[in-house]
């Protein structure tokens, strides 16, 4: 045969069946498969606990068990929680909410390399594994949403306007999840050893995104945050402490006057900034970063 396979099909009008469409189409195609992604998801969101027991139930238990874990040591035996008002709801609300994040994020990096028989049979587009895991932590999260606020009130917290606003918290941060989710199924898809090291990274980043302790009240004149300004702004910046600082900023108000107090705690008009800057950023580069390898994977 005269010329190269490229000729051939140039010559015949044939195309390759998995080859990346234009950004635009792309996104219809997306679009077009959301039914797809919330049977997908609500799917897996059920046989992830078929094998147990308890079932459904530890979508409940999970967080309020690592909750509880943290409280006894570093509530009781650290005192972290020394001075903070409402501790337990704060905590409870920063291990939820962090807890959020942490899933879409280990998840989303085994999205296509746990799918790929599903990859190879069919034709889709493979945006719609991420999309799908990050609809299954949705529907996690507002079942632990429900314990969350039942602590809120057992604690004393009256209901309020401001609570309602948890609810564009959320949506950021799933923008956000979403498109972290996306930077981590094309690096999984390619290197599976990725999904070894994130329970270390996870670790980490809970230890530096106040989920445990309280950022500000370190910030204050003698806390150990103090003598670091540039450091406590670095921390404030931090995706995950944002989205979890203004959970607690919405759902408790004693904890929302306690840090109005402190002067260079990041004010609510700071982390609102912060939490817009985040999911639209992370969310438009993690889809491009994605889709850019739309024809890679599945592949090798």
């Amino acid at each position: 045969m005269n010329g190269t396979l490229a000729d051939y099909a140039a010559r015949y009008g044939l195309r390759q069946s998995a080859a990346r469409p234009p950004l635009r189409k792309y996104i219809q195609d997306v679009w077009a498969r959301r039914n797809f992604i919330w049977a997908f998801a609500s799917a897996k969101n059920i046989s992830m606990y078929t094998d147990s027991r308890l079932g459904q139930v530890w979508q409940l238990l999970t967080p309020m068990l690592n909750a509880g874990v943290y409280y006894l040591i570093f509530g009781l035996l650290l005192g972290t929680g020394r001075g903070v008002p409402d501790f337990i709801p704060f905590l409870v609300t920063g291990v939820f909410l962090f807890g959020f994040t942490q899933r879409s994020l280990t998840s989303g990096a085994k999205s296509v390399g746990d799918n790929l028989s599903l990859i190879r049979a069919l034709h889709f587009p493979r945006a719609t594994l991420p999309f799908a895991i990050a609809i299954v932590e949705v529907q996690q999260l507002l079942l632990a949403l429900v314990v969350l606020f039942a602590i809120v009130f057992a604690f004393g917290e009256p209901i309020s306007f401001q609570m309602l606003l948890l609810v564009p918290v959320v949506g950021l941060q799933l923008m956000f999840n979403v498109g972290i989710s996306m930077v981590m199924a094309r690096l999984g898809a390619f290197n599976r050893d990725i999904t070894q090291l994130l329970p270390f990274v996870m670790r980490v980043w809970m230890y530096a995104s106040g989920v445990i302790f309280c950022l500000p009240a370190m910030m204050k004149p003698g806390g150990r945050l103090a003598d670091y300004p540039w450091l406590a702004e670095l921390m404030q910046f931090n995706p995950a402490y944002v989205f979890v600082e203004l959970s607690r900023y919405v759902l408790l108000g004693e904890y929302r006057n306690f840090v109005g107090g402190i002067p260079r705690a990041a004010s609510a008009g700071q982390l609102w900034l912060y939490a817009l800057v985040w999911a639209g950023v992370m969310l438009t580069g993690g889809f491009l970063f994605f889709y850019r390898a739309e024809e890679r994977y599945g592949r090798g």
